[in-house]
């Protein structure tokens, strides 16, 4: 079990798990589990992690969901949170704030709750799936549930 699972328990969340066999050489996590699990990209969500700057310098952290299918608009992002701008977080820094692997890093049961922001494209879907916290595990849940859970906000984040 993974934090991500136990978080979707203790909230009382209708999920569902879906565990693939992972590719070690792979590299893009996202459409590989696409593919393992049958599925339309579109209904695949990425969890990624940027580094965000508002006025006065103030740098945080924020997570940005969206379909693998699709790339992350560090304008988009910033703008959603009211900050100035946006760049990816490192990876070793996404690892250490969220406690999970790059390929596995859910948005739920990470080591600190930040600040999340689902696409609005993820919304079009009855469910959609997420990282379950480790490569070759993937959390089916309603974008609804996915938002209550989270305190997530949906904003125009993806760009095709």
């Amino acid at each position: 079990m993974t934090p991500a699972v136990v978080e979707l328990q203790r909230a009382g969340a209708a999920f569902s798990v879906h565990e693939f066999e992972h590719d070690p050489a792979e590299r893009s996590y996202g459409l590989a589990a696409a593919r393992a699990l049958g599925v339309d990209p579109d209904r695949v969500c990425k969890t990624l992690l940027a580094e965000v700057t508002g006025g006065g310098g103030t740098v945080t952290h924020v997570v940005g969901v969206l379909p693998v299918s699709a790339q992350l608009s560090m304008k988009e992002i910033a703008a959603a949170v009211g900050a100035k701008r946006a760049e990816m977080c490192d990876p070793a820094v996404a690892e250490r704030l969220t406690g999970y692997v790059v390929g596995g890093i859910s948005p739920f049961g990470q080591k600190k709750r930040l600040r999340t922001v689902v696409d609005e494209t993820c919304e079009l879907s009855d469910t959609i799936f997420v990282s379950g916290g480790r490569r070759g595990l993937d959390l089916e849940i309603a974008p609804a549930v996915l938002l209550d859970v989270l305190g997530a906000v949906v904003a125009p984040i993806a760009v095709w």
